[in-house]
């Protein structure tokens, strides 16, 4: 077994991949017939043409078909159940998904039969391919806090594998902080908390999720590399950076993967993760994200198992789940060692 080889049977978890944005090429061709659609892109090599960007603002509009095209409640066991068939290739164990709730109620579709869909889709992956899965809701900022609380309210009406919440969107546009009396009720109501911040803003953005939203957990935070009290007021309070290198790259947060503070964090004492955001958007998924720290920011093997142990020790997981799957990476990434020595 090479070294290639070994990082791929790595064990993994993620944190941070949107539901929406794991659709197969195919299976969004699939929606669009299913809804009679009008679309851009009429076999697999147009819709891969169609996942090219320019920026993120592009890449939200892009996003918003891919949604537009869910015309069903119950098409999102299908587009779940393959998220985690393509997660599980990976060996990727636990994840958490994101729904943006939201994006679909305001289309006409129910949530409570959207929910029941994501976790058919859930149940039947842990089934038949042992990878499970909880949900995280992303409000979407671009709706603003009432919409925030209305979501909420359907939570509390019906929140099954639902562990936390998050506002993603265009935040460039709509910043963190109107939203921290939403995120104090998500917490009241036993929720764990996330922001998307410092991805397609500056560092102020994940200043305001960090100190008016109290979040857990930060998606990207990219823009906070640099910003010395910053970096140290993360790592004081514990917060997990949600790294997504290749997507951060696609959207041109980052001009090349050298470039990302994925390794900076890492190297500076920061709980890191690695993630693939929107996998078939951006022509990734794990093995890809932990080959591509390989290759070009230098993470061996070891480093690269460190990042998997922070999504365990970070997931929004009760104490003696999370001991369990840790003990169980640990476990295969000894066996992986007997196997092969690290050069």
């Amino acid at each position: 077994m090479d070294v290639e080889e070994l990082i791929k049977a790595l064990p993994k978890a993620e944190q941070h991949i949107h539901i929406v944005g794991s659709t197969r090429p195919a299976t969004l061709l699939w929606l669009v017939d299913k809804g009679r659609l009008e679309a851009p892109f009429g076999n697999v090599e147009e819709v891969e043409d169609y996942f090219s960007y320019s920026d993120f603002p592009h890449f939200i509009r892009v996003y918003s078909k891919v949604a537009d095209s869910i015309t069903e409640e119950d098409q999102f066991e299908r587009l779940t159940y393959e998220m985690l068939e393509d997660e599980a290739r990976c060996n990727v164990q636990h994840v958490e998904a994101i729904f943006s709730a939201p994006d679909h109620t305001k289309r006409g579709l129910d949530y409570g039969a959207m929910l029941d869909a994501i976790n058919m889709g859930i149940r039947r992956a842990r089934r038949d391919l042992g990878v499970e899965c909880s949900i995280r809701i992303d409000l979407v900022r671009n709706y603003g806090p009432d919409v925030g609380m209305e979501v909420l309210d359907l939570i509390e009406g019906k929140g099954m594998n639902i562990v936390s919440i998050d506002i993603g969107g265009s935040e460039e546009s709509f910043p963190p902080g109107p939203y921290a009396d939403v995120y104090e009720r998500a917490r009241d109501m036993g929720l764990h908390t996330v922001a998307h911040a410092g991805e397609a803003a500056g560092p102020e953005s994940v200043w305001e999720a960090i100190t008016r939203l109290e979040v857990e957990r930060v998606g990207h935070g990219t823009a906070a590399s640099g910003d010395s009290r910053l970096e140290d007021l993360i790592r004081e309070r514990g917060i997990t950076v949600e790294s997504c290198p290749v997507s951060n790259l696609r959207t041109g947060v980052v001009q090349s993967l050298r470039e990302h503070p994925v390794r900076g964090f890492f190297d500076g004492g920061i709980s890191v993760t690695v993630n693939s955001d929107d996998p078939s958007m951006f022509g990734t998924d794990m093995n890809n994200e932990y080959l591509q720290l390989h290759r070009h920011l230098g993470f061996t093997v070891r480093e690269l198992f460190q990042l998997s142990l922070n999504a365990v020790d970070s997931a929004f997981l009760p104490l003696e789940r999370k001991t369990e799957l840790r003990n169980r990476f640990l476990k295969e990434y000894e066996d992986l060692l007997d196997e092969h020595e690290e050069p």
